[in-house]
Order: structure tokens, then C-alpha cells, then sequence
């Protein structure tokens, strides 16, 4: 990706140097998906938030899913941040990405005659405090509908490297986008639409909806690549081909199958492999909103 010597978003906000004392993630979000953490170096049960990784993604909505523990109290250190190279290039990167999603959805929206409202991306270590409770990065990437922002460990994009073959600038970018798609969600009032919708419904029902969300996620980060690509030219060759893999890698068969479990379709929270590539697909091919209703 061209990202480099571009504008960094005012938008990001680093709590890596911040210290959380105590707690962890409360059993009801442990017991929220079945799927065995082996596949990602962790023992015990996936955790999920509505978002990036197929569990559940890893990433997305906590509100209303996952049953967080309450926040835990967090200190400031008075240490200067301690980071590598490798690292500090990255919150970079992240920081640009921002700022790019934030034009192409600045511009759609305004064409909509609606105003965007920017989402805050939080950069942590560990674990971190959001208005949805207390995250943990084995969690990965996630979206909090209730303070509006996005929180990422960094060392994530290492298992998406590594854990999950999903190497490449690009498939980092897909993971933010992805995840600002929960926001453009809840700017327009899906999110809460689908949360209203699950009231009464089985699980099995509950998913399937969970499953549609996801995937508009997938279509609005297909958006973003649209325009970031043809407006911005951002984009290099085999760019596309890295954000194609990363959406198949986290499909919830693929990673059903990963984790040495069977493959269960009523338990698919994010959608399978083909699901999740082709949205991200329909939303890369035309840049607008109006493809993305997976909810018909």
C-alpha cells in the first residue's frame, strides 16, 4: 500500500503505556462460542467481539453480545513508552488507515446529507478499559458501540501474520476497516435494529443475524478499499489478493476447522470463508452502500 508520508488521523489515541490492575474476561463472554483457543497459542474458549476474527470475529459489536467484566482500575506510567521499530511503523500505519476510512465515509455519508461522526482508535497492550467492559487482546480487534471506538493490540496483526497466513499491509488494513464498518453501522442504526431483532429469537436465529451483520462489515470495508484504490490510489498489486485471503482466513468454518472442531453452520457468527469473501468483493465493486443490504 502507498500509505506512507500521508495524513495520520487526530483521531488515534495510545493507552499502550496504560497499566490495568486486575480482572479478567467474565465467564459469561468464555461461554459465548464453543471454539477451542489452540488454533491461536491460547488454551481455553474463543472470545469473540463482533468484529475481525471468525469466532465471532474478532471483532464487532460487544454491546448486547458478550458479557464483559466491569473495568478494571488502569495507571498511567510514567515510563516512556517502550516499543520497537517494527511496532512504532505500525501504529503509523493504523494511524493513516484511519484517516483514510475516514474521508471515504466523510464523503459517502455527505452525499447521504448526513454528517459522520468519527470513531476513536484506541492502540493497547494487553488488556484496556471501553465502555463495553473489560477487553483482552486475545480477543483481537473489537468494536465498541458504546463509547463509538475501535480497540486494537498490535501484536494482532503477528497472529494474523502468522496464526492465520494472512501476511500483508493490506490484510492489517482490512482488520481496521472492518471494524469502522461496526461504526458506519451504528451511525446508521443497524446495529440497533439488529439488536432489537434478537429479542425473542433462538440462537440459532440470533446467529444467522449476527452472521448478516458481520458481513455488511465485510461489504463496508470492500467500500473502503473501493475508494481508497480508484480515488486515493492507495492501493498495489496483490493488495486485493492479501485482503481476499485475510476474509477467507477468518471465516467461522475456516477457523472451526482450524481449531480441530466439527463445522457447524447454526454456530456461525461471522460467516463462512465464501460468505466473507464474497461481501468484501460486492462492497470492492461498486464503493457504495446501497450493495451491502445483506439482510434481504
Amino acid at each position: 500500500m502507498r500509505w506512507r508520508g500521508r495524513r495520520s488521523s487526530s483521531n488515534l489515541e495510545d493507552q499502550r503505556n496504560m497499566q490495568i490492575r486486575g480482572g479478567a474476561a467474565g465467564g459469561g463472554m468464555l461461554r459465548l462460542l464453543p471454539i477451542v483457543f489452540k488454533f491461536l497459542g491460547f488454551k481455553g474458549t474463543a472470545i469473540v467481539a463482533a468484529g475481525f476474527l471468525g469466532y465471532g470475529l474478532l471483532t464487532g459489536n460487544l454491546s448486547g453480545m458478550l458479557g464483559l467484566q466491569q473495568n478494571a482500575p488502569a495507571t498511567s506510567s510514567n515510563k516512556p513508552l517502550q516499543q520497537s521499530t517494527e511496532e512504532k511503523e505500525l501504529a503509523k500505519f493504523v494511524g493513516v488507515i484511519l484517516a483514510d476510512t475516514e474521508e471515504t465515509w466523510q464523503s459517502l455519508f455527505s452525499q447521504m446529507g448526513k454528517v459522520y461522526k468519527e470513531p476513536k482508535l484506541i492502540l493497547f497492550r494487553d488488556r484496556v478499559n471501553s465502555a463495553c467492559g473489560l477487553g483482552q487482546a486475545a480477543m483481537g480487534p473489537f468494536y465498541c458501540p458504546a463509547d463509538q471506538k475501535v480497540y486494537i493490540d498490535l501484536g494482532f496483526y503477528e497472529q494474523l501474520k502468522n496464526k492465520f497466513n494472512a501476511p500483508g499491509d493490506f490484510a492489517q488494513a482490512y482488520v481496521i476497516a472492518h471494524e469502522v464498518g461496526h461504526h458506519v453501522q451504528t451511525l446508521l442504526g443497524v446495529s440497533a435494529s439488529v439488536q432489537k431483532a434478537k429479542q425473542g429469537l433462538s440462537k440459532k436465529d440470533a446467529n444467522k443475524l449476527s452472521v448478516k451483520q458481520e458481513l455488511q462489515a465485510d461489504c463496508f470495508a470492500g467500500i473502503w478499499a473501493y475508494h481508497a484504490g480508484n480515488v486515493r490510489q492507495l492501493l498495489e498489486d496483490g493488495d486485493i489478493e492479501e485482503g481476499l485471503t485475510a476474509a477467507s482466513a477468518i471465516g467461522d468454518d475456516t477457523l472451526q476447522r482450524q481449531a480441530g472442531g466439527t463445522v457447524s453452520p447454526d454456530s456461525f457468527t461471522h460467516g463462512s470463508a465464501v460468505q466473507r469473501v464474497k461481501w468484501f468483493k460486492t462492497g470492492l465493486s461498486k464503493g457504495k452502500i446501497s450493495v451491502c443490504d445483506t439482510f434481504k
